[in-house]
């Protein structure tokens, strides 16, 4: 079966954002057109970042799927890693304040950045 590459970036157990992929399987539709099953949204947002725009660490405030319509996108963890996502890349962004944690940015969450010379335009799909 067809699957779909789904980049997560989640709150492990230690309260720190990481990466992890997992497989969606894609059963519906036909052999040109493999497609998911249809997942609920709670509505979208569309954003605009300007050359420069980098922001402080944060965690995500709801669960959502993040895509990059263009310009590039850069997300860094508190281990020092970054990955750069580009024009048609995404995530899933659920690294949520862990339950009865106070906001620590020496520990938790990411921080995000516009790369280059285009401005950042991405969708985010609340779930």
């Amino acid at each position: 079966m067809t699957t779909f590459k789904k980049t997560i970036l989640y709150t492990d157990t230690d309260g720190r954002a990481r990466f992890r992929e997992e497989d969606l399987p894609l059963p519906e539709g036909t052999p040109q057109t493999m497609l998911s099953a249809l997942y609920p949204s709670a509505g979208y947002q569309l954003r605009q970042s300007a050359v420069g725009f980098r922001s402080q660490f944060h965690c995500t405030t709801s669960p959502q799927w993040l895509f990059v319509l263009s310009g590039q996108m850069e997300i860094g963890l508190q281990d020092g890693s970054s990955r750069i996502f580009g024009p048609g890349e995404h995530f899933y962004s659920d690294d949520t304040l862990p339950a009865g944690a106070t906001f620590d940015p020496a520990v938790h969450g990411h921080w995000s950045r516009q790369v280059g010379d285009t401005p950042l335009v991405t969708l985010f799909v609340r779930t």
